[in-house]
């Protein structure tokens, strides 16, 4: 079941069938809701796909043009499923600060500079007390996580494009998405998320 082809015409040019099936294999995250449509996770293809064959979860958005085919089974690609079954899940009031979280909530933008980052920078320095959390940790390039150093913003002479935030868990999850992927979701999911 691992064949995803666009329907219409068969493309003789390997080259070509060499693209299509990077871009299949560069959709990493397929969204999963709640059966009240409510953002819960995200999941591999694979595990997207299982879920639907059994009969756990519908396809609300599929990628366009993309198709799943194998002896039995005609499935469009999931972007968007959506479980059958209520899942309760408890309260968590803000998503748990990791590394790679402060990189999706900042855009991998450097917080000095607004070039691409690739390291995390502690406001105030983990050696004056500062903590790993979300509002002391903001994205950096490497060049001014170096230059700051062991500085806050002010004394490095450094300020801050834009001030650290804590995001909901449903805000984590989506910013985790890529881009491409964040973009091609129904734009009452995304008005949903920001309320």
């Amino acid at each position: 079941m691992s064949i995803v082809t666009r329907p219409a015409r068969v493309d003789p040019q390997p080259a070509r069938g060499r693209a299509r099936q990077t871009e299949v294999g560069d959709m990493r995250d397929t969204l999963v809701l709640n059966a009240s449509f409510e953002p819960l996770s995200t999941v591999s293809l694979h595990r997207a796909v299982i879920l639907v064959l059994q009969d756990k979860a519908v396809v609300e958005q599929a990628h366009p043009g993309l198709r799943m085919r194998a002896a039995a089974v005609d499935l469009p690609v999931p972007q968007v499923i959506r479980l059958c079954r209520y899942v309760r899940v408890p309260f968590r009031r803000q998503a748990p600060w990791s590394r790679r979280g402060v990189l999706a909530r900042d855009q991998h933008r450097c917080a000095y500079c607004g070039r691409r980052a690739t390291t995390v920078d502690h406001v105030v320095p983990r050696s004056h007390g500062g903590a790993d959390s979300w509002l002391n940790t903001v994205a950096s390039c490497a060049e001014d996580n170096h230059r700051k150093a062991d500085r806050t913003p002010e004394q490095a002479g450094m300020p801050l494009l834009r001030q650290p935030f804590v995001p909901s868990p449903t805000d984590a999850m989506l910013l985790g998405m890529r881009a491409g992927e964040r973009s091609a979701l129904p734009e009452w999911l995304v008005a949903r998320s920001a309320a």
